[in-house]
């Protein structure tokens, strides 16, 4: 039987700074079902406690992303909007970008290929 290494059943990770009034939350890994999934849920969870908040998605180290993390992230979209927050997604690049085409979301959450670009589209 196979077994995956450690290091590949935690499957993103994340990294979360401030810039300026925007939190900027950099991804790692695959945004897939399982744990990846439920840790980006919790830190998605645990960023919109304290009101509307700023809040850019690097998706640069992205690697897949699929229906539960398409899922989160619309709902994050979603629930900032209707809090007078507001999220942007930043470079996607890959197969991530395939899969956000076709489901439409590059055209429904402004997405940026540029920190600089995107920060200042918060202003």
């Amino acid at each position: 039987m196979f077994t995956q290494p450690e290091e590949a059943v935690v499957s993103l990770r994340a990294n979360v700074r401030q810039s300026g009034n925007v939190t900027v939350l950099d991804l790692q890994g695959r945004a897939t079902i399982g744990k990846g999934n439920d840790m980006l849920a919790g830190e998605r969870r645990r960023l919109l406690t304290g009101g509307p908040q700023k809040l850019l998605v690097n998706l640069a180290g992205v690697t897949q992303i699929d229906s539960s993390g398409i899922s989160t992230l619309v709902r994050a979209f979603v629930v900032l909007g209707k809090s007078g927050g507001s999220l942007k997604l930043l470079a996607p690049g890959g197969r991530v970008r395939q899969v956000l085409s076709v489901s439409r979301l590059l055209g429904a959450i402004p997405t940026f290929e540029d920190e600089a670009t995107a920060l200042a589209s918060f202003c």
